[in-house]
């Protein structure tokens, strides 16, 4: 037993306390007491049905302070003098842009930093659409599955300037060989990463947008034209993005099939798996915030509950839900939830039969020892039927383009079953323990 507040309250071994309606004003004091008693496990407050039912008088309090994350916004004023000189003085500078510029919305300052210092600007891959991807300075994305003339620019720049991203291993590849010829400034509002992972020379803590709206203030228009010549040489030696000629519907003629016919409009939602990657490579990215997808945690089924969140959120604009028939089937009930509040989502099944991304690299790696990736598919247009949402199946390419308009023409949901090529593998591909300079690029067939 306990007596802190002028009660006696039983505990059992369990941690169990039961509260009636005379400690009702107590419960919440009670409850932060147990947990910081030290006590094993969980601690469960057990509130009765007259508990719940009973009428208390309440009065707000005049001040509240709720403990929680206070950031830092503002960077260091002499920290960001550095950063600027770096700038001024840098041959060969690299702009690497994450998903903090995005949710800071500092669009406008990375665009006038990138145009003003004449650096090329690299995202990550949850960073895609914090740059428009038509502008003269964006060279894709970095890592594993990244563009290969992004990967080179990383590996042969003489200025990092990492904004609102965190250095994860997808990114980098080996960390002893990422950027080995740069100095990096890091920008970020979370200290914990700064140094984390890769060491930085000039840390900044601060929200992206309120930094790099300083940092701008003593930044000097300045020219790179040779550094952007090479990366644009590049480009052309390495075509990441080019997609082979070929009898087989393959999945990256799909994606860049949406793109045209939503003439890049679209809000585009993904699972988790090959289709993300091609998704991200194919699909090009000019509207701020129009790629929504699962980075870090890598969540296989949140492509379609997040495509219905983006339909919600955004009502007036067409989102298209790019999905893998593995990652489809995680959270395929949403259907049900998609009808009942007639949410307009656009589905588009990128069916291969296989957990894509680990038969590639069973496939690359382990001699083709294909163990547990083989999917037996339902036929997801009869589900979608039976949800009274239309559907198509599509095997052939002279198809694509027809269903993807026909589903664009319905005012409601649609489904597109894409029965891709089962055994396409995304490429450009940086194998474990390489490098980014040591990138694989497409095979020729």
């Amino acid at each position: 037993e306990i007596d802190i507040t002028g009660i006696t309250l039983p505990i059992t071994k369990h941690n169990y306390l039961a509260l009636d309606a005379g400690t009702l004003p107590r419960i919440v004091k009670e409850a932060f007491y147990l947990a910081g008693t030290g006590r094993p496990g969980p601690v469960l407050i057990d509130l009765p049905r007259d508990v719940q039912i009973e009428q208390a008088e309440f009065h707000y309090p005049s001040k509240v302070d709720l403990p929680g994350y206070k950031p830092t916004l503002q960077g260091h004023p002499a920290q960001i003098k550095k950063a600027a000189k770096l700038i001024g003085e840098a041959e060969r500078p690299l702009i690497l842009a994450g998903r903090g510029i995005i949710i800071s919305g500092a669009y406008a300052e990375l665009q006038h930093l990138a145009e003003t210092a004449q650096t090329p600007v690299v995202t990550t891959l949850l960073g895609i659409s914090s740059f428009p991807e038509s502008h003269a300075l964006s060279y894709g994305w970095l890592g594993m599955h990244g563009m290969a003339y992004a990967n080179l620019a990383v590996s042969s720049c003489d200025l990092i300037i990492a904004i609102g991203m965190r250095f994860d291993d997808r990114a980098t590849s080996k960390v002893s060989g990422f950027a080995q010829h740069a100095k990096i400034i890091h920008i970020d509002i979370d200290p914990a990463e700064i140094g984390k992972n890769v060491s930085v020379d000039v840390p900044i803590v601060g929200d992206v947008k309120v930094v790099l709206k300083e940092l701008n203030k003593l930044i000097t228009p300045c020219e790179h034209i040779d550094w952007v010549e090479q990366l644009d040489n590049w480009r052309q030696e390495h075509p990441s993005t080019n997609i082979r000629d070929s009898d087989e519907l393959l999945p990256q003629f799909v994606i860049r099939k949406i793109y045209e016919v939503t003439q890049g409009e679209a809000i585009i939602v993904t699972g988790v798996g090959q289709h993300q990657m091609w998704t991200a490579q194919h699909y090009w990215f000019d509207k701020p915030n129009s790629l929504i997808s699962s980075g870090g945690l890598g969540t296989m089924g949140f492509g379609l509950p997040a495509a219905m969140g983006a339909q919600v959120g955004c009502p007036d604009r067409t989102v298209w839900c790019i999905d893998g028939d593995g990652s489809l089937q995680m959270t395929i009930q949403e259907l049900a939830t998609i009808v009942q509040d007639n949410i307009a989502v656009k589905i588009a099944v990128l069916n291969n039969g296989y957990l894509g991304m680990v038969r590639q690299w069973q496939n690359m790696f382990y001699g083709k020892r294909y163990v547990a990736t083989k999917l037996t598919c339902p036929d997801f247009v009869k589900i979608a039927e039976a949800y009274c949402i239309p559907g198509l199946v599509v095997k052939s390419r002279q198809e694509v383009v027809p269903a993807i308009e026909r589903a664009m023409s319905e005012p409601g949901p649609f489904l597109i079953n894409f029965m891709v090529e089962p055994e396409e593998n995304v490429y450009p591909m940086v194998p474990p323990g390489a490098s980014l300079a040591e990138v694989m690029e497409e095979p020729k067939k």
